[in-house]
């Protein structure tokens, strides 16, 4: 089903009249170290911009691209840097250091393990331990999304400063059922890859990966070919955004006077500096005007009754059986640069199902660190694969910290890239790390249980119930086929995998009790 689009322009100028303006000398730097991702060239496709910015580059991409190419033909030779050689994160711009980055280096073929009749195929393809600007997420793409990574991709890594290396770690690379629909615009838009799911390594200068293909079968002994065009990202998640102002504080960032050699010391005084919004970032905000204000980091909880009465307004029928709305962290609020993502939003008609995930990125983040990952995958989606968006629609960290994911108002139907075959009328949500053989802690199942409550809630599902789906295409169901399932389900109900991990599946049952339970059934 053709996504239904919204332009952020008429709410770009509108917003635009309700912010403060800033002292021109104190206004910080555009955020944006590399630029956008390139918009699709279908002229259906959302977000697809004017001719002009179709068919040129922008400068800061050629910058990054040329210092790319730099960085590979220094590496060339698998030759290993010394630690000190990486820049320092100091000497980075502020804008630089807010926005994030992304290295992108061609793998190279790995010398055969054993048997020198083996051919380059069967060796693999990798890079030595080489010394790079700090990162903290990686990931292996490809050109062809359609081609899978049939093999093992594994990585180890030098945290900044160090000299110790971290033991391997596997890198997911069954990730292509995390995607938009066949068929979408954002699918066919030309910019998407092949591409593992992210790893979060923390805060790391040195990185060493090999990628190895499966053979066919113990009969035949011969390796599948790896796909065309691998290349190892590391991105880098940039600085966390300033913290909002105490409650009853004037808005905005707050400045002290410079004290000079030889004069007095004035009194500690501050002047407030109203914040600036991007067009952007205005945009973003102002979809979830009806809940927050506009550049709001939080969108605050609501009791059961205040939300019934706000529902009124946003949600008309979903009185009596909506859960209280639980306290949001919006994409302002965990610092995602607006002017990654396509400009354009994308919603589908309702939201019948929640599709709940686990990232896969591991689970060596603190709560604190949370943003940080999330900006990092948002990248990784958006300049990594290619993806219009961050993908899912919303996500919770171990600490029951629940998130804004894809753009375009969290009390919306908005379309994801979550769930392959079954994105329309669903929304996805994402619980950050690894449930493979680890439990998930119970305040992030909670906090999944009160995420649903209300949102499902605001569309009259029952979080208990059953719903009829039809799907896209997948790896599990053809295209067109009517599909019962639970309205909260795991992804491996709608495809061929192990997400959302095992331990984390077998939680649903109880997050779903837990869920209608809160909406009052």
């Amino acid at each position: 089903m053709r996504a239904l689009l919204v332009t952020s322009v008429g709410v770009t100028c509108a917003a635009a009249l309700t912010l403060p303006l800033a002292a021109p000398a104190l206004s910080a730097p555009a955020a944006h170290s590399a630029s956008a991702r390139p918009p699709s060239l279908s002229p259906e496709s959302p977000g697809s911009g004017p001719p002009s910015a179709r068919t040129e580059a922008a400068p800061d991409e050629a910058n990054e691209a040329n210092e790319t190419n730099k960085r590979d033909e220094a590496n060339e030779g698998g030759v290993l840097e010394a630690p000190e050689a990486a820049p320092p994160r100091t000497g980075e711009t502020r804008a630089a250091a807010l926005a994030g980055s992304t290295q992108s280096l061609p793998l190279e073929p790995l010398a055969a393990p054993s048997d020198r009749a083996v051919g380059p195929a069967a060796s693999g393809q990798g890079l030595d331990r080489r010394t790079a600007r700090p990162f903290s997420l990686v990931g292996v793409v490809w050109d062809d999304a359609e081609a899978e990574l049939h093999g093992t991709v594994q990585v180890r890594t030098r945290a900044t400063g160090g000299t110790s290396w971290s033991d391997w770690q596997d890198v997911e690379t069954h990730n292509a059922e995390h995607a938009a629909d066949l068929g979408s615009a954002e699918r066919a838009s030309g910019a998407v890859r092949g591409a593992t799911a992210p790893l979060w390594v923390g805060d790391s200068d040195g990185v060493e990966v090999r990628v190895r293909p499966e053979a066919a079968d113990p009969q035949h002994p011969a390796a599948v070919p790896l796909p065309e065009g691998l290349r190892l990202e590391l991105v880098d998640p940039g600085a966390d955004p300033a913290p909002e102002p105490a409650p009853g504080a004037p808005a905005g960032r707050t400045v002290t006077p410079a004290a000079f050699a030889g004069n007095p010391v004035p009194p500690a005084t501050t002047t407030a500096v109203p914040e600036v919004l991007t067009a952007e970032s205005a945009a973003t905000s102002a979809v979830n005007a009806d809940l927050a204000p506009l550049g709001a980091a939080v969108i605050p909880a609501l009791t059961k009754a205040e939300t019934e009465e706000e529902a009124a307004i946003v949600a008309a029928g979903a009185k009596p059986y909506i859960g209280p709305r639980p306290k949001i962290v919006t994409r302002k609020g965990w610092g995602a640069d607006e002017k990654l993502r396509e400009r354009n939003f994308a919603y589908t008609k309702s939201v019948k199902a929640a599709f709940v995930h686990h990232s896969a990125t591991g689970n060596n983040y603190t709560c604190k660190q949370a943003p940080s990952v999330l900006r990092s995958i948002y990248r990784y989606h958006v300049k990594s694969s290619g993806w219009r968006d961050f993908g899912y629609n919303f996500a919770v960290d171990k600490c029951g910290n629940i998130y804004e994911g894809r753009a375009g108002g969290v009390a919306k139907a908005v379309l994801g890239a979550h769930t392959l075959g079954f994105n329309t009328n669903t929304m996805g949500v994402a619980v950050l790390g690894t449930y493979s053989s680890t439990n998930p802690p119970a305040a992030a199942v909670t906090a999944v249980s009160k995420l649903t409550a209300w949102k499902l809630g605001l569309f009259g599902a029952n979080p208990k119930g059953k719903v009829t789906l039809v799907s896209g295409g997948s790896g599990k169901y053809s295209k067109g086929k009517k599909v019962k399932m639970n309205v909260i389900s795991g992804h491996r109900d709608g495809f061929a995998t192990e997400c959302p991990g095992a331990r984390l599946y077998k939680k649903l049952g109880t997050a779903r009790t837990s869920s209608a339970k809160l909406q009052g059934r």
